[in-house]
């Protein structure tokens, strides 16, 4: 099954690690140092100010989508 998280841009629910909010995660410390770690691909799939980041892991590597769609709404996708 496939998780619409914005922009025409789906991502398969078993390829999902987690849904995040950006502005309750990104001060802490470990966040940061998850995202600044230079061996994920970045994906914005959005224009606007972005509310949430999704991380997949498809075939061994991690990909980070930054999307506008709520973590609340993603979450009952799945």
């Amino acid at each position: 099954m496939f998780v619409h998280i914005g922009n025409d841009f789906a991502v398969r629910d078993k390829d999902i690690v987690g849904v995040f909010d950006i502005e309750n995660t990104s001060t802490v410390a470990a966040t940061k140092d998850f995202l600044s770690n230079g061996n994920k691909d970045y994906i914005s799939v959005t224009y606007d100010e972005p509310k949430t980041f999704v991380v997949t892991q498809e075939k061994g590597k991690e990909k980070v989508y930054v999307c506008r769609i709520s973590p609340l709404t993603i979450t009952k996708r799945l």
